[in-house]
């Protein structure tokens, strides 16, 4: 070997240490010794109502991902990686799920809708523009874009159907994620290379009529459920998704086989519809006090009115995501009136129903 080639040799020797402690070193970073499973799942409870059993799963999943970097980073080779699956209808925290956790790692984090990419022909442009952002979130730093947490959306909307192109079909979609999710290095518009390879992957999707798959794989360890328990058989079931059901629900074995960590998410309760109200750090009842208070008024909202809202959004069928727009609709008028009227100390709202009591000061 000559002498020109031996001090290259070395040097990408030497490059190649530096980068592995990098990696090794954010990796500790991102999960200090007190960041277990338990205490990633008590920080998800102060924002995310209920889905018990979902928190527990994504906490050790996400916590075996970061230890996984931590610990093998120094070994040839890319990590196996434990990318997660989380199954339960529209509006039940997925996406606030991912948003919390990555907020709480300090990694960044971006949301990508699988029903845009198959309704383009043009899907490596779509991903490449979901790690460009995942970068810009960043701030540009590389190595930090290359340990964040990307969420696709509506991953059950990738299954073929008949009268789909090939080129755009769901399956397609699929089989352009594969080498993302299990990582590689991907060239960016501006020449820069990202890597993959560490970045956690979480899909997410309804799902709807994945239940009567199951429902009819009892022969496998289920049991057998009548029409009339269809709506809880996810419930009772939260466990038992097996990658033979995806195969006949419409993912393709080698998608369903990146996504080996499979969380259910359960429909959301009148009670669990109430609580998300008010009850989190940042739940909207909490935001407009502290507007209210800035306004040098008191605002207080009986639980009755919750339980109003509660029963509209469940009218609604589309879980949380309603709740805002009737509490706005809610505070709109009220909070149109205060700014203009200093003499106002106090509002009280007592039903959905009924106008708003304004109180003045003595």
């Amino acid at each position: 070997m000559s002498a020109g080639r031996i001090v290259r040799s070395r040097v990408a020797r030497a490059r190649e240490f530096l980068l592995r402690k990098l990696l090794s070193d954010l990796g500790y970073s991102l999960l200090a010794r007190e960041t277990t499973p338990s205490a990633i799942v008590r920080y998800l409870d102060q924002y995310v109502v209920g889905q018990d059993e979902a928190k527990k799963i994504l906490a050790v999943a996400v916590y075996s991902h970061y230890r996984k970097i931590a610990t093998f980073a120094n070994d040839q080779g890319a990590i196996v990686k434990s990318n997660v699956l989380l199954v339960g209808p529209s509006g039940t925290g997925k996406t606030l799920l991912c948003d919390t956790l990555s907020r709480m790692l300090g990694v960044p984090f971006v949301t990508a809708d699988a029903t845009s990419l198959a309704q383009t022909k043009y899907v490596n442009e779509e991903i490449e523009a979901a790690l460009l952002r995942l970068l810009d979130r960043a701030d540009g730093n590389v190595e930090k874009a290359q340990h964040g947490i990307i969420f696709i959306d509506e991953i059950d909307k990738l299954k073929a159907t008949g009268g789909e192109s090939r080129a755009i079909s769901g399956e397609s979609v699929q089989h352009a994620l594969l080498k993302i999710m299990e990582g590689s290095s991907v060239k960016l518009r501006d020449d820069r290379y990202l890597d993959t390879s560490n970045i956690l992957f979480i899909c997410g999707g309804a799902f709807v009529g994945l239940e009567n798959i199951m429902s009819r794989t009892h022969g496998f360890g289920f049991i057998a459920t009548s029409s009339d328990d269809n709506r809880n058989i996810l419930d009772r079931l939260n466990k038992r998704v097996k990658p033979t059901d995806l195969f006949e629900f419409g993912l393709i074995p080698e998608f369903t086989g990146r996504l080996p960590v499979v969380a259910t998410l359960h429909s959301l309760t009148r009670a669990m519809l109430v609580s998300i109200m008010s009850v989190p750090k940042n739940s909207i009842y909490r935001q407009y006090i502290e507007i209210f208070r800035g306004e040098g008024v008191e605002l207080s909202i009986e639980q009755r009115v919750f339980e109003q809202i509660a029963e509209i959004a469940i009218e609604y069928k589309t879980g949380a995501r309603s709740l805002r727009g009737i509490f706005e609709e809610l505070i709109t008028p009220i909070l149109y009136v205060v700014p203009d009227r200093p003499e106002i100390c106090k509002v009280e709202i007592h039903s959905l129903f009924e106008d708003a009591r304004f109180f003045r000061r003595k």
